[in-house]
């Protein structure tokens, strides 16, 4: 009676995480198209379509203005491009994505970011709170390729390479952000 037990636990333990593994990957998003280069793409039509692929790791001769600087010593043209069609990407998984799906492939190292990016934190989503939102990809901001994301230098220390964030937005009706905080917060008033 007990391993009966204990297998149905089982299988529903296994159920549940399939259907949710399944519903992760359903997930979409609206996105606008992604930055591609029109000299480039579509890949095969442009210059693939006859080429035998060479899954070899090696500085390439043709794509000269990409330079890799994305886990470099790790990483490979074709550990996200599809090897046969590449006018698709590919996941871990092996499941041919478009790039339109970009945000999965990036995900799947960077799981912090893409929770950030679906909830709205992380990126840039426009559209309503509780109805249609459309989502820029990773790469409208990073460069796939070379992904470090370089903010505008510090004007107070131009003889520096750190970089700095813009200021956060005004609210509403405040003159700045510090008026706001004064009139919210206010000098020893009682909350």
């Amino acid at each position: 009676m007990r391993s009966r037990w204990v297998l149905t636990a089982a299988f529903v333990v296994v159920a549940s995480w399939s259907g949710q593994r399944a519903g992760w990957a359903a997930e979409e998003f609206p996105v606008p198209p992604p930055p591609l280069s029109e000299d480039y793409f579509p890949c095969m039509e442009k210059c693939h379509a006859d080429m035998t692929p060479n899954p070899t790791p090696r500085e390439l001769e043709e794509h000269t203005d990409i330079k890799l600087h994305h886990a470099e010593q790790f990483r490979w043209c074709l550990d996200c491009h599809d090897t046969q069609n590449r006018d698709k990407l590919h996941l871990q998984s092996g499941e041919k994505i478009d790039f339109t799906e970009s945000y999965r492939l990036c995900g799947q190292c960077h799981g912090d970011k893409y929770r950030d990016w679906k909830k709205g934190v992380h990126g840039k989503r426009t559209g309503y709170w509780n109805g249609k939102k459309e989502y820029l990809l990773c790469a409208h901001c990073h460069n796939p390729h070379s992904p470090k994301f370089v903010l505008k230098p510090d004007p107070d220390h131009p003889d520096t390479t750190d970089s700095r964030p813009e200021p956060p937005p005004l609210v509403p009706g405040s003159a700045s952000l510090d008026s706001h905080r004064a009139a919210t917060h206010g000098s020893g008033a009682k909350h």
